[in-house]
């Protein structure tokens, strides 16, 4: 099992070389094809415009028409720039449409999808890109921290496991960047035994099966007195030196909230290492 067909977003953004950087190293490493994906947002007339003032249409369109192929001829030369020396399949695509539509369509045809997080600065990318793009494809999305790691994700990774189906989710689709770690740590949060969810030894049944595939794991067990999740999970991917956290992400494209509340918001917030997402 391996990732055959690697998607990263090419916008504008100031972050852009981190996320291309990441995915043409995981594209080497798995030998896979990557493919860089660029939006070109669709014309919008002024809120303001007066057809009878000085600045006819025609101008608005033109100007919008430049910021388009500039912005299309910048993202295309940074995607350039990352393969370059490279050994790697790649193809380029420009389509119409805002990213949060654009992107959904082509990720539901790659194994792997490389995104940004928002960054300080005003963007015309949505902050919520990565949960739209999980929730809609059901694709694993990578997100990569927009001031940039310092090392290639995978070595020592960390499972967040709560024993739901997102979580499980997540796992099976970090398989292929499990199976190459040399350390993993299985972070079980305030488990809850049940017939339906954890086992008598939360984490145990994980470990087991994650060891049938040759994925030797450490399983951590924390409390979480003050219900900061996300915090927690920062903290101590902080400690163990973690440069990959797998989670599964909650909710609903119609429920946007509930994706972006708890955890989630503070992990997307705050995160100073690549997260693997799964729906």
């Amino acid at each position: 099992m391996g990732y055959r067909t690697i998607l990263v977003h090419c916008d504008v953004d100031k972050a852009v070389p981190h996320r291309l950087a990441i995915a043409a190293d995981l594209a080497e490493r798995f030998g896979a094809h990557l493919v860089g994906v660029h939006a070109r947002p669709p014309f919008e007339a002024p809120v303001y415009f007066d057809a009878g003032g000085a600045f006819p249409m025609d101008d608005f369109f033109r100007a919008y028409e430049a910021s388009v192929k500039a912005n299309e001829a910048k993202a295309s030369a940074a995607f350039a720039a990352a393969i370059k020396g490279r050994h790697l399949s790649t193809e380029w695509r420009a389509a119409d449409g805002y990213a949060e539509a654009v992107l959904p369509v082509h990720a539901r045809y790659a194994d792997l999808v490389v995104l940004g997080q928002a960054g300080p600065d005003p963007s015309t990318t949505p902050a919520d890109l990565p949960e739209t793009v999980a929730l809609a494809t059901g694709r694993p999305i990578l997100v990569v921290p927009y001031i940039g790691v310092t090392k290639s994700p995978g070595k020592v990774v960390m499972l967040c496991w709560n024993a739901s189906r997102e979580s499980a989710c997540a796992a099976c689709d970090a398989l292929p960047l499990l199976e190459a770690a040399s350390k993993v740590v299985v972070l079980v949060v305030e488990p809850e035994i049940s017939a339906t969810g954890h086992g008598a030894e939360p984490g145990a049944d994980v470990a087991a099966w994650l060891a049938r595939h040759g994925v030797e794991v450490i399983v951590q067990r924390e409390a979480a007195p003050d219900a900061d999740v996300g915090a927690l999970i920062l903290s101590r991917a902080a400690d163990l030196d973690v440069d990959l956290i797998v989670m599964g992400v909650y909710g609903h494209s119609r429920m946007r909230e509930l994706v972006l509340g708890g955890a989630s918001r503070t992990m997307l917030g705050s995160m100073t290492v690549p997260i693997l997402m799964s729906h």
